[in-house]
């Protein structure tokens, strides 16, 4: 099954992705977009990375095979509660791999941060393994909790969208992504570059270069959306740092995951100094491939993955598509519970 219309989340179990589910739903369902789940794992070693489980006799494929159908489960009833018909996918082998090949066919793929499990930290954790940086498709990272350990709540609305932005074609098309994001939910956009600390009397007139630069980038923006409301904020430092202090009075943040400037490296390096593993929100990741997929096409980029070629699941190895019944009404309510108490 081939679906450009499709949203993606991975689970395994952690209440993490549980949560990356429930908004993976909440936006399928605001923008007309179906969902598919898919739960992965890996032998011998599922029960101690990718499952909230403990087995003693390891290698023992039906049980994780049957852990991962009662996983897609629980999801399924939580998407179910949003009022989104979801359908399953099982993966055996390195789910890195599989993701990457997975992403070719969705226009997104939401996973959960933060959680007990290893499926989060098999995407996230490398830069040889990085969902974000080899994808096809955009990423949305949700966190389960801040660093100290609260847990993050998250609205049924989207009222405030965040970018960071540079002139690299990366950083471009997450401004142009952001603005799509943020109108489609009638939210505000604000549009941050952020630029090194200066000394000395040359600072004015760099930070007025600055502005002129961004005002430039902004003005398609404006023109293709003439209701949206776009606020421009120049800070000085480090992008991460300016990205994740957004993170915390912002429903989303949109980022490029290559690009020049003061978002060079951003999530190239180790994840756990970055952005994906501070911020207190959803972070939307615009991939370098994502990007780059139609250069060929005089230096544009795709306006949809469709643009990306697809591939068919029967071709892509591990991959199965499993039925699953919905999880009983009490055992969801016991998750979204879990995952946010603030929840009515």
């Amino acid at each position: 099954m081939i679906n450009d219309k499709a949203i993606l989340v991975g689970v395994d179990g952690s209440h993490a992705s549980y949560k990356a589910t429930w908004w993976a739903a909440n936006y399928a369902k605001h923008a007309g977009l179906t969902l598919q789940i898919v739960c992965a794992y890996s032998l011998p070693s599922y029960a101690a990375v990718s499952f909230d489980a403990t087995y003693t006799a390891m290698g023992d494929d039906n049980a994780a095979h049957s852990d991962a159908q009662e996983i897609l489960s629980k999801a399924k009833a939580i998407a179910d509660e949003q009022g989104v018909e979801a359908t399953t996918l099982i993966v055996t082998g390195d789910p890195a791999s599989v993701f990457v090949e997975l992403s070719r066919n969705y226009n997104l793929i939401v996973i959960g941060n933060r959680g007990k499990g290893g499926l989060a930290e098999r995407l996230l954790g490398t830069t040889s393994s990085s969902l974000p940086a080899y994808a096809y498709c955009p990423i949305v990272v949700v966190p389960y909790t801040d660093d100290d350990g609260n847990l993050m709540h998250l609205n049924n609305t989207i009222t405030k969208v965040a970018v960071g932005s540079d002139e690299s074609k990366w950083g471009l098309k997450a401004l142009e992504i952001a603005a799509d994001f943020a109108a489609a939910w009638g939210a505000e956009l604000d549009v941050i570059s952020a630029v090194p600390n200066m000394k000395g009397s040359d600072d004015e007139g760099v930070m007025a270069s600055f502005k002129d630069d961004l005002e430039v980038r902004i003005k398609p923006l404006e023109e293709a959306h003439p209701d949206l409301k776009i606020n421009k904020q120049i800070v000085p430092g480090p992008a991460v740092g300016a990205l994740t202090k957004a993170s915390y009075d912002h429903d989303v943040v949109v980022v490029g995951s290559r690009g020049r400037g003061g978002f060079t490296g951003l999530l190239l390096g180790s994840t756990s100094q970055g952005l994906l593993q501070h911020a207190v929100g959803p972070v939307y990741v615009v991939p370098r491939k994502y990007v780059e997929a139609a250069e060929t096409r005089l230096d544009t980029v795709p306006s949809s993955p469709a643009e990306v070629k697809p591939k068919a699941l029967d071709d892509i190895k591990g991959v199965e598509e499993v039925p699953v019944s919905k999880a009983e009404p009490d055992v969801v309510e016991a998750i979204e519970t879990k995952i946010d108490p603030e929840r009515q």
